[in-house]
């Protein structure tokens, strides 16, 4: 399960105004027409997929209980993965 809120560097508690304040300025970092790196492409993306389901107050919601449900239930893969999005974030930096 991607993690949008780490996608977009915000808490999950953000207001939709922090979360568009976020992905503007993610997206405009990560556009493939100002950033020739080869992976901007994708991480725009990214960007782009978690901006439209936590700026969407029903996706938000259904998001927001998957992501309680699959902490509760496998508490190891979820660290694993937000491990692993704290490291990839380091690293791009």
């Amino acid at each position: 399960m991607k993690d949008h809120y780490a996608s977009l560097g915000v808490s999950s508690a953000a207001s939709l105004a922090d979360i568009k304040k976020a992905f503007r300025q993610q997206a405009s970092l990560h556009h493939p027409d100002r950033n020739s790196d080869p992976g901007a492409p994708a991480r725009f993306r990214t960007v782009q997929e978690a901006y439209d389901v936590l700026s969407d107050d029903d996706k938000r919601q259904v998001y927001d209980d998957n992501r309680r449900r699959n902490l509760l239930d496998s508490p190891i893969d979820v660290a694993r993965v937000i491990w692993q999005n704290y490291f990839n974030r380091i690293l791009e930096n």
